[in-house]
């Protein structure tokens, strides 16, 4: 078990393309730290960084509080589970897992022992004499992850272990994780671009763009507080609603969102926290996610807008709205139950509709700065 130190991390290549720029982040001991973000964000840069795969431009990195830029990886007491596998393909599953160990000249009765137990926890005891090419890929996945915790080492690196399976197979294998996790307690750093596997799976995520963090948060912390506009989109699916509106003062002096002729008021502590942060009148995106949108009566005093219903894909227990509100594209998520009984096989293309939402669930951000202003 260890911590780890990242501090102004930077990977350069040729002297020109910035991959990392000033990657800072603290992971305590027996941490999950994901690193999420879209292709090319740094985060498996940043991973092979760690395992010493990558050369670091400039920064330092800390493995419980040794410097450790000029280790080489075998030193670092670091194990990586690659998404390819990276098996080889002429040894049997136990020969693979014990490998590392013979390496390091453990005693045959030590390496049979951490093999079967490693097998035992995995669920792979019965393919111990198979060769990989005779596994699934969540086999196979099984038997790189095994190789790894045989080793028991300070820190677990896993680089997209989970892209190569199937909806159904990745499911199964994050909840295996999750359990495995539980039992062994070391610290991970896994790397993801999927972020349902980062909001289930990490104690913090760190959400990655352009090679620099966007925030860093547990999981419920990004999800209600996304620090800014790139961060509310990618995490959350279907994707959080966007729509152009003007941040607006009322006579009575209070902060309102104006989104094409409709005016929601702000709740008190939204009023609070704007005035704190010195908010003025300016132009913003508004962000409401689909989960927290609804329909209402269009005779209805609260604020609200029209749409028409353009898709509506049934999900069984809940149903996913594609309507256009304006020129806006807009995505509710209902639950089919909560539903008008005539309205639960679903909506019909072109039927008109009026949305709302309560004002404690919508998301301020600068249209200049693409700050969250709350």
């Amino acid at each position: 078990m260890a911590s780890l130190s990242l501090k102004n991390i930077c990977k350069v290549y040729d002297g020109k393309f910035t991959a990392v720029d000033n990657f800072n982040l603290e992971i305590e001991d027996k941490e999950f730290i994901v690193f999420v973000g879209p292709s090319g964000c740094g985060k498996s840069t940043t991973l092979r960084m760690i395992a010493g795969l990558e050369e670091i431009t400039s920064g330092e990195l800390y493995i419980d509080g040794k410097l450790v830029n000029s280790i080489a990886p075998k030193d670092r007491d670091i194990a990586m589970v690659f998404q390819n596998y990276a098996l080889y393909p002429h040894m049997t599953v136990y020969e693979n897992m014990a490998f590392a160990l013979k390496l390091r000249k453990v005693g045959k009765g030590e390496i049979d022992k951490k093999v079967r137990e490693t097998a035992e926890i995995l669920g792979i005891t019965e393919y111990l004499q198979r060769k990989p090419k005779a596994l699934s890929g969540g086999q196979r996945q099984r038997v790189a992850i095994g190789r790894a915790i045989v080793r028991e080492p300070k820190v677990f690196l896993m680089d997209e272990p989970l892209s190569n399976l199937d909806a159904k197979l990745r499911n199964q294998m994050r909840a295996e994780i999750i359990k495995l996790r539980q039992r062994i307690d070391t610290t991970f750093i896994y790397v993801t671009h999927d972020q349902t596997e980062a909001m289930t799976l990490g104690d913090r995520i760190v959400i990655m763009k352009d090679g620099v963090i966007n925030q860093i948060g547990t999981p419920q912390e990004v999800f209600n507080h996304p620090a800014n506009l790139f961060v509310a989109g990618f995490i959350g699916s279907p994707q959080m609603n966007f729509f152009d509106a003007k941040l607006e003062t009322t006579a009575q002096g209070r902060f309102a969102v104006r989104v094409g002729d409709t005016v929601f008021a702000v709740t008190d502590e939204q009023q609070r926290v704007l005035k704190e942060n010195e908010a003025e009148p300016m132009d913003i995106v508004l962000g409401v996610r689909p989960e927290h949108m609804s329909i209402c009566r269009s005779d209805t005093a609260a604020p609200h807008m029209d749409a028409i219903v353009d898709i509506c894909e049934m999900m069984g227990s809940s149903m996913h709205l594609h309507v256009k509100s304006g020129e806006k594209d807009v995505v509710l998520v209902l639950q089919t139950m909560d539903l008008p009984a005539e309205k639960r096989a679903g909506f019909a293309y072109g039927e008109p509709i009026s949305i709302t939402f309560e004002p404690e669930l919508m998301h301020l951000f600068s249209a200049n700065t693409e700050k969250n202003l709350i």
